[in-house]
């Protein structure tokens, strides 16, 4: 069920125009799932992927970091693609790092993610892939495929 509506295009524009970095929680190796191809094509739109999987490696011509709190940078965005009994904790991590903008893959999220990430001013996303929407707004292409599931 869902947590609450998408946000209204004007903001969502603002959000892609306002970011730079992305942070990809459950990121993939794997090109056949979703958390490897929305980060690939975000990537290829000129957005600073940081691929977050606790197996580490490279990803997208970056360091992957095994968690949200090890990154060093600033985030604009935390995106999820990961199964809803994580959503609370990765909320709390990317309240703890300062990202203003927690984006949750559709099937990600979980309702006490949604309200702590509120509660602490950030702007939150759910029901939608960031991919897709940047295709739905006219902002770019949109990737070559949409995968059916966000979860890794």
């Amino acid at each position: 069920m869902p947590t609450k509506p998408v946000l209204p295009a004007v903001e969502l524009k603002a959000i892609y125009q306002d970011t730079k970095t992305i942070a990809v929680v459950g990121a993939s190796a794997d090109p056949a799932k979703a958390a490897h191809a929305i980060p690939a094509y975000l990537s290829s739109q000129g957005y600073r992927i940081l691929p977050v999987n606790p197996r580490g490696g490279v990803m997208f011509g970056e360091h992957v970091y095994r968690s949200l709190q090890d990154i060093d940078v600033p985030v604009d965005v935390v995106d999820v693609f990961r199964p809803p009994a994580e959503a609370e904790a990765i909320a709390r991590d990317a309240i703890a790092i300062g990202a203003p903008v927690l984006w949750f893959q559709p099937g990600t999220d979980g309702a006490e993610a949604v309200h702590l990430a509120e509660n602490a001013g950030m702007t939150v996303v759910t029901r939608l892939c960031m991919g897709a929407a940047h295709h739905q707004l006219g902002l770019g292409p949109g990737p070559s495929r949409v995968p059916t599931s966000a979860v890794t």
